[in-house]
């Protein structure tokens, strides 16, 4: 079991009124699955995704990610162990303007204290993957939407992560490019056994995992397996090297 969360429970404080975004929730995830978070909003999809990732901390209940209870790590801690088991994709990328591709892929890497030349190579090989690699020296603003995101997703496999998060990763693409993304993602669980969590409002989006987990009002209303509505064939092999021809 690689997440085991246990009767999670989450109050804000609004003013003189608290806010409950999550009450007592508990689940489990296996490695290799491709998990859909959805839920109105409100039903504390967003707040569940943060407490895995160790963003925010719980009001009470544990989150144990590899056998490590994330909770109750210091701060310092928690920053190394997102930086080393933990990738995120964000709806709106989150690249470093003044950096280029391959910068910003190495990025978590170099704030670990490594060298740009010890870490220049699996950057590379990671943005070739993603069909980058004639983009390696550009940066955020000479790359279209669906390049940006690319690059994010390289950045969030560059440490070789358990778990990848991803919140809302095709909310800012167009309907094509956001297809393109989410049939990348479903390769990475089903040709190289990465466990991604994704947050959607996007049925579409979700059928591309493998199970649905609902929320509303911060208890778990369905979870369950689900078939995979557009069908996503095979890359020709695993390294994804076809997908530089991508108009994207």
């Amino acid at each position: 079991m690689l997440i085991k969360i246990q009767n999670l429970h989450k109050t804000y404080s609004s003013g003189e009124q608290a806010v409950v975004a999550l009450k007592n929730l508990s689940l489990n995830i296996n490695a290799g699955q491709f998990v859909s978070i959805m839920g109105p909003s409100g039903s504390g999809k967003s707040t569940l995704l943060h407490l895995m990732g160790g963003l925010d901390r719980p009001s009470s209940g544990r989150v144990i990610l590899d056998d490590q209870a994330i909770e109750g790590l210091s701060d310092d801690d928690l920053s190394k162990f997102r930086r080393r088991k933990l990738g995120f994709i964000f709806q709106f990328f989150n690249l470093l303007p003044t950096l280029t591709a391959l910068e910003n892929v190495a990025l978590p890497r170099l704030l670990d204290k490594e060298s740009m030349k010890t870490i220049e190579p699996k950057a590379k090989e990671l943005l070739k993957m993603m069909g980058l690699a004639k983009r390696l020296d550009h940066r955020p603003a000479q790359l279209s939407g669906g390049e940006m995101q690319r690059v994010a997703i390289a950045r969030a496999l560059v440490s070789s992560p358990l778990l990848i998060l991803a919140d809302e990763p095709t909310g800012n693409l167009d309907s094509k490019t956001g297809e393109t993304i989410l049939k990348l993602l479903a390769d990475m669980v089903r040709e190289h056994g990465q466990t991604i969590v994704m947050v959607t409002h996007d049925l579409n989006a979700a059928s591309h995992g493998s199970r649905l987990i609902r929320l509303r009002d911060g208890v778990l209303e369905n979870d369950k397996s689900v078939p995979v509505m557009v069908p996503v064939p095979p890359f020709p092999d695993t390294k994804l090297r076809n997908m530089g021809n991508m108009d994207v």
